[in-house]
């Protein structure tokens, strides 16, 4: 008489956990202006020049006025 197969499943095989670290990624912000002083100046200047402001357009004008007057980020 042959016999019978077993009903009882083999447990599945535990998962490892990694002991390689994750490289973790950090969002990067937005740039900041090196010189505070000279970016607080240009931005008074752009919220007199422009009734808007902040407006895409401002903002604009501002980074591009930044730049000019020698400001980095």
């Amino acid at each position: 008489m042959p016999r019978k197969k077993s009903t009882k499943r083999k447990a599945a095989p535990k998962k490892r956990k990694s002991t390689a670290k994750r490289k973790t990624t950090r969002k990067k912000g937005s740039p900041t202006p090196k010189n505070a002083a000279l970016y607080a100046r240009v931005k008074a200047a752009a919220k007199r020049k422009f009734d808007v402001y902040p407006s895409a357009y401002a903002n604009a004008w501002l980074v591009r006025e930044y730049k000019k007057r020698g400001g980095k980020y």
